[in-house]
């Protein structure tokens, strides 16, 4: 692949600035500083800098971010910045993939924080998000109230969030302290978590989402911080 395609295809900017990129000598392939924009090089496993920032080749990308309150998960966010601004900017224009840019695998609200999944494949998007899989999701709640094993009976048995729908149920919920629950769902209706205990009577204080299928949200990563997917966390995903 020349150089200047793979700098596109990784998100640098149009073809132009990436040749351009190459010609000014700001692009170093294995120590060398390459200024032909037609230069072949080997895409798979190369690590390269430009502008003195490293990065690693990827076909595809596969990302986790440890979301923050106060951030929206839209490319045009209202009152709230957008969770992608976290990101940097190749990540968010990259030009490889499916769709353009990586896309958040569901959205969390501007006050619900914890783990996002983002790529720009678009068939790991629809198999992670249809509601035809079932990927469970973990969520950490404190409510107003200390929740009633009444009310963790109601919501294993589903209850109704909207008139002339179907109930929906957590297929896992038990108590995790005096004001706190556990819920996991396997389907994700538009702020479903708040409106199925708004339904029970203990309104949803703050909300952490902390696992997505076999993926939890590592100890070590910061709000506002993202990292790539390690193959074995991917693989558990599929």
């Amino acid at each position: 692949m020349q150089i200047q395609h793979l700098l596109f295809s990784q998100g640098f900017g149009t073809r132009r600035i990436c040749a351009g990129l190459v010609e000014q000598g700001l692009v170093e392939v294995e120590g060398q500083l390459l200024t032909d924009p037609t230069q072949s090089v080997v895409a798979q496993g190369l690590r390269y800098r430009v502008q003195g920032v490293q990065w690693l080749y990827q076909e595809r990308a596969y990302l986790m971010l440890n979301k923050p309150a106060g951030y929206e998960c839209s490319h045009r966010p209202g009152a709230w910045p957008s969770v992608y601004t976290l990101l940097p900017a190749p990540l968010r224009q990259r030009g490889a993939g499916a769709v353009p840019g990586v896309q958040a695998l569901g959205r969390l609200d501007q006050d619900t924080t914890g783990l996002l999944l983002l790529s720009d494949d678009g068939r790991f998007i629809h198999r992670m998000t249809s509601p035809r899989h079932h990927v469970p999701k973990v969520y950490e709640l404190q409510l107003r109230d200390p929740p009633t094993s009444q009310q963790v009976s109601r919501l294993l048995a589903g209850v109704t969030i909207e008139a002339g729908s179907d109930p929906v149920r957590a297929a896992a919920c038990s108590a995790a302290g005096a004001q706190a629950l556990q819920l996991t769902l396997t389907e994700g209706k538009y702020h479903q978590v708040k409106r199925m205990l708004a339904a029970v009577g203990n309104p949803v204080e703050r909300l952490h989402r902390s696992r997505i299928g076999a993926l939890e949200l590592p100890a070590d990563l910061a709000p506002g911080q993202w990292r790539w997917l390690q193959p074995a966390e991917l693989d558990a995903l599929r």
